[in-house]
Parts: C-alpha cells; sequence; structure tokens
C-alpha cells in the first residue's frame, strides 16, 4: 500500500526549469465521505488558488471539480449524510475565509456562504446532527477597533496582540452563530465530536502566543447543546488530533502530544478515560517502547482509532487494539502517508502518498490496501529526467543504525561518480527525510540532482521515525550527535566513491539551517554552505522565537540563566564564527518569527568581522518559508548559482 497505476516512462525529453518547480499544483486535505463512497480533496495551485475536488474512492470515476478555483477553496468536510461538503472561501473578499456548502449535485455557482463574519473563520467541523458546523473564529473588530485603525493608534500590549480562536456553533437553519463563553478566552485550535452524536473534544491554548500557547493545552469536554463545558485538565505539549473511542460501553479519548514529561522528543499516543466530573486523572501513553513514531490520528466511529507511524524512512498505518491498548500494525507503505481520514465503519481510507519518484497525490482504498491513487496534480513532471533516489543504510560512530537517502546525479550511475555532493539537512529537528518525492525552493534534491550533483539526506539523531529516545537525544545536546550522525554518511559516500572529498557542500533550511552553519564552524570540509532560516545563537533563540521553550530545551540554556558560562554558547555556530573559511550564503525571510532574522544579521555581522566570503539576502514579506513566486524563483536559482561557484 499504496499501489498506483503503471506510472507510463517516455523518453525524458523536457529539462527541469525553477518555473516549472514553483508552479507545481499540490492536492492537499483529503476528505472521506462518511459512507466510504466518495473523496473530496482540494488542490492548490502556486499562486494559492484552490478548487474542490472530489472522485470516487474506487477510482471508477476520476477526480471532477465542484468549485472552478479562482479563488482559495480550502479544507473540504463532509456533511454526515455525504450529500454535501463544507468548505472555506475568501470568493466574496480576499484574504477573508466563510464557510460554504456546496451540494454535489452542484456546480460553482451553487456553493452558497454560511458565514459573513467580519475577519474570517479559521476551522470548521460538521455535527453529526446535521443541523449544526462548529466553527472556529476571532471575534469581530468592534467599532472601537475600527477607529483605532483608522486612527493608526496601533500600540500592541504584548500578550493581548494575538485575539484568540473561539469555539462557535453555527445554526443551519437559521445562520445564528452561538459562541461557547465557557471557554473563557483560551484559544481553541482543535476539536472532535463523539461517534454517537455526544459531546465535543476541544483542544485549547492559553494564549494564541505559540510560546507559550502549546506548553498549556488543556482538554475540555462542551455539550452542543446546552455549550457546558467539562475541564479535563493540562495535556501534554505540541497537544492534537483529539479522538474518541469505545470500549466496553466506556469511552476513552486520545490525542497526540510530545512524550511527557519532555519538551524535546517524539509524540506519543497518550489515552484518558473522562470522568463524569472533575479533571482526568491519567493520561496513559499507548505508544511507549515503541521504535516507531505516530504521525496522525484518526478517529473512527465504529471502532477504535487509526494512526499513522514514521518508520525510518516509510510509513505504516496502525489500529489501536481495544484489549491489549496497544497498536497493531495493519499495513505499510514505501515512502510518505500524510494527511489520514476514515469512513465512519473505518472500512475505507483516504490519504496522500508519495514515494521516491512519484509526487504526492490522493491514493483511497480499504484500510488493509491496496489504495488507488486518484487523479494526478502534477502531469508535467513525467517527462523529466530525475535523478536516482537510493536508500542508505549505515551505522553511526556509536554502533546506532542509521538510515538516508542519496540522489545521484540525473542521468548518472555510481560508476561515473566520484560527484560533487551537496547534503541537503532536514528542519525539526523532529522530522526526517521519507522516502518520498520531494521538490521545492527548501528541499530541492531533484533540483541540484539534475544540475549535475549527489545529494545526500541524512537523518541523524533528534529526528522522527525511530522512537521517542532517539528523538530525545538532542535535548540540550545539538550540533552533537545529530552532526557526527551526518559526518559518518559523507564518509561513507566518500569511500564508496560517489563523493568527491574536494567538493562537498551543505545546505538546510530552519533546522538545518543551524546544522549548515554549525558545519562551517566545526570542519573545513565543506567548500560551500546554504544557510536558509537558520539559528545563529540559541541563546537569543530562545529569547526572541515563537518557540522559546523548546528553543531553549534544544540549546540547553537561556540568557537569563545568570551570567554563565552557557551551554547554549557552547551549542550556538555564533561561537565558532572565527573558524569559518567556507563560504555562506545565508537567506532569510524579513518578516520570520519563528526564527527572527536577527539570527541572520548577528551572523552575518560575524562573517563580515572575521572577512569570510558570504552573500546575505533577505526576501521581504516573507516569513519562515518562501511563499511568494519571485522568491522561490530568485531561491531556487540562487542556491544552484552559490554550489555551481564554489564546487
Amino acid at each position: 500500500m499504496p499501489h498506483p497505476a503503471p506510472r507510463p516512462t517516455p523518453e525524458p525529453s523536457e529539462l527541469l526549469t525553477a518555473e516549472l518547480v514553483v508552479d507545481i499544483a499540490a492536492a492537499v486535505a483529503p476528505a472521506v465521505s462518511p459512507d466510504g463512497r466518495l473523496v473530496a480533496h482540494a488542490v492548490v495551485a502556486s499562486d494559492g488558488s484552490g478548487s474542490i475536488r472530489v472522485a470516487a474512492a474506487d477510482g471508477s470515476t476520476p477526480p471532477r471539480r465542484l468549485t472552478d478555483g479562482t479563488a482559495r477553496d480550502r479544507a473540504p468536510k463532509w456533511a454526515p449524510d455525504s450529500a454535501a461538503l463544507f468548505f472555506t472561501s475568501d470568493r466574496e473578499e480576499q484574504g477573508t475565509a466563510q464557510l460554504h456548502r456546496i451540494r454535489l449535485d452542484g456546480n460553482q455557482d451553487a456553493a452558497e456562504a454560511l458565514t459573513t463574519w467580519r475577519g474570517g473563520v479559521t476551522g470548521h467541523h460538521p455535527l453529526l446532527d446535521g443541523r449544526t458546523v462548529a466553527v472556529l473564529a476571532a471575534d469581530e473588530p468592534t467599532a472601537e477597533d475600527e477607529r483605532r485603525k483608522a486612527e493608526r493608534d496601533d500600540a500592541k500590549v504584548w500578550g493581548r496582540h494575538l485575539p484568540p480562536t473561539r469555539l462557535r456553533l453555527l445554526d443551519l437553519e437559521t445562520g445564528g452563530l452561538r459562541t461557547v463563553d465557557g471557554l473563557g478566552d483560551r484559544h481553541v485550535v482543535e476539536l472532535a465530536q463523539r461517534p454517537d452524536g455526544g459531546p465535543l473534544a476541544v483542544l485549547s491554548w492559553s494564549t494564541a502566543e505559540l510560546d507559550p500557547g502549546v506548553m498549556t493545552a488543556q482538554l475540555h469536554v462542551v455539550d452542543p447543546e446546552s455549550a457546558d463545558v467539562h475541564e479535563l485538565g493540562p495535556v501534554g505539549s505540541e497537544a492534537q488530533s483529539p479522538a474518541w473511542w469505545q470500549h466496553d460501553g466506556v469511552w476513552h479519548l486520545a490525542h497526540l502530544a510530545t512524550t511527557p514529561p519532555h519538551l524535546v522528543g517524539g509524540l506519543a499516543v497518550l489515552d484518558t478515560v473522562p470522568p463524569a466530573a472533575g479533571p482526568a486523572v491519567e493520561h496513559r501513553n499507548l505508544t511507549a517502547g515503541m521504535t516507531v513514531c505516530p504521525t496522525e490520528l484518526v478517529q473512527v466511529a465504529d471502532g477504535p482509532p487509526l494512526a499513522l507511524f514514521a518508520d525510518g524512512l516509510d510509513t505504516a498505518l496502525y489500529r489501536l487494539h481495544p484489549e491489549s491498548l496497544r497498536f497493531h500494525r495493519l499495513s505499510d507503505a514505501p515512502g510518505l502517508l500524510a494527511g489520514l481520514t476514515a469512513s465512519r465503519s473505518g472500512e475505507t481510507v483516504a490519504l496522500l502518498a508519495s514515494t521516491a519518484h512519484e509526487p504526492k497525490n490522493v491514493h483511497a482504498g480499504p484500510t488493509g490496501g491496496p489504495l488507488l491513487r486518484l487523479g494526478d496534480t502534477a502531469p508535467e513532471l513525467r517527462g523529466i529526467r530525475w535523478g536516482v533516489q537510493e536508500r542508505l543504510g549505515y551505522r553511526a560512530s556509536d554502533g546506532l543504525q542509521l538510515d538516508g537517502l542519496l540522489i545521484l546525479p540525473a542521468g548518472r550511475t555510481r560508476d561515473d561518480g566520484p560527484f560533487p555532493l551537496v547534503t541537503l539537512v532536514h528542519g525539526g529537528p523532529y522530522f526526517r527525510h521519507a522516502d518520498e518525492f520531494t521538490l521545492n525552493a527548501v528541499d530541492c534534491g531533484q533540483w541540484l540532482a539534475t544540475a549535475g550533483y549527489a545529494v545526500f539526506l541524512p537523518n541523524p539523531r533528534g529526528g522522527s521515525g525511530r522512537g521517542h529516545e532517539f528523538a530525545a537525544t538532542v535535548a540540550g545536546a545539538v550540533g552533537g550527535d545529530e552532526w557526527t550522525d551526518i559526518l559518518g554518511g559523507i564518509d561513507l559516500l566518500v569511500a564508496e566513491g560517489v563523493a568527491d572529498p574536494g567538493r562537498l557542500g551543505i545546505s538546510g533550511w530552519s533546522h538545518g539551517g543551524f546544522i549548515a552553519a554549525w558545519a562551517a564552524g566545526r570542519s573545513d570540509r565543506f567548500k560551500a554552505a546554504v544557510m536558509g532560516a537558520g539559528i545563529s545563537d540559541w541563546g537569543m533563540q530562545a529569547g526572541t522565537g515563537d518557540w522559546a521553550s523548546v528553543d531553549a530545551a534544544l540549546g540547553g540554556s537561556t540568557g537569563w540563566d545568570g551570567p554563565g558560562p552557557h551551554v547554549h554558547d557552547r551549542n550556538s555556530p555564533i561561537s565558532y564564527a572565527s573558524r569559518i573559511r567556507t563560504p555562506i550564503l545565508i537567506l532569510h525571510g524579513e518578516e520570520d518569527t519563528n526564527v527572527p532574522l536577527s539570527q541572520a544579521i548577528h551572523f552575518h555581522r560575524a562573517l563580515r568581522h572575521f572577512g569570510v566570503e558570504h552573500e546575505f539576502v533577505v526576501y521581504p514579506r516573507e516569513g519562515h518559508g518562501l511563499t511568494e513566486r519571485a522568491h522561490q524563483l530568485d531561491a531556487l536559482r540562487r542556491i544552484r548559482a552559490w554550489f555551481a561557484r564554489w564546487l
């Protein structure tokens, strides 16, 4: 699973251009109808516009458009009778999403707007009564807010500058929106209704700020009729995906969160039995000791939940066994599975799947497989000659088994080596390179392979796919074992004659950008480096980044721990700037709040002080990633040119 139809193999004739890379459309948000017959999803174009499409789950009919793709249509979700879809769209006012409904026997002109909420809605969940939709939206601006905006009286009081998203209940007959006031000013992020049509499990943060928001998550049970709220108390860091399930007449409530009590480590499935009154007493870890990592947890109406697990380079589908309270593997798939949804019975699933040379597309079928590909969002990629993507397995210096990927230059084999090698380090660090096809301005391995480079994609310690302990090793020790793990893979490729030791480069974004900067200060082996949105100073990152507490746990300390010496100084590339001889290309978004621009400015000034060859590029209006087409094109061309110059 999945088993797509055989792919045609025309003689490769087209050249891969930067325009082709950035203009790829993407399938997102698959949703199986409750009766299991149909699958809806959105297709998002490079300009951000999106269309809603629907196909038969058995592949008997191809996807057809329900909306015309002229607006940002997103997040399709089924009505409980499988006869209509709810989705968000900004078709009435660009940039402001409202809730819409479209019946399957209609067309794009038949989509009706259900809300006119000023400021728009950020989420929705159709309830099983067929009369109500739970809607997530911040408060509408008041007259005083409008006056201050008009007069540019816009001073922000920190801690109150981000309005909380509230839970509201939309009556489809009257159009009235009722706010659940019992949640106070907590920021609602996710919800799930009990499959018997009973209460809602609601996940909230103390504030809309990422930190401390993700550290202060709580679960609540909300009665959709009375709007009464029952508190279940705090849950783990980065809590997500609440899912109800029943065994022997007792309702359980599970969710994903970082393995408690840690801030850095693998995700776990935690389960509790909500009491009739008072907070939940215990959250039992259902994945303790597993050497794989849950990535998604999905509620099934007529049975225990399903879950996707990252397993090395691959992904597996599991189901919770209600007697043993352990997850049992149902099927494996090479590469990446994501976006799992299930029918009411749990017998039909849909998801996004990608393998080494098959871009991410919607697949559907029986839970045990096989899954069929429903449509193809990027047929223009089929005429390109790609680099062969190989799986790598090797041992770290301490004997730990590791994995990664090697992309050979397009049209070349190992016998043609050695090649210039670029090591492409993933972000996170809790992330991984799956054996999937990726092609964008950040994950640009195939873009480099078509220009003649071999590309190494390592999965060092700190990442996902090998259990909690593997992920937790980087806490307070970034740049330690994860760095030697990466070096071990490079040494292997040099020894095997794949990599030219005199032409090594390294690149990464976010945590990968940190590793690229770290490499330049810890080794003279690399002839060029690219630091994308990377961290240069962990102490400053803990004080200014969105993920402050997690970054403090990764870096090992904060600036307010006293006058030092500090652990974070030992772990920061800025501390080793005087040693750097590697030419470095620094790329950063001007409005990045995850890793603020000050990280790049700090590193740039250090490199300038020590006379290190470098180029510093700032992208206006961009956050932690690159979204504007011109910026994506610039980054792709600039990265290739940088390695061409130095390798």
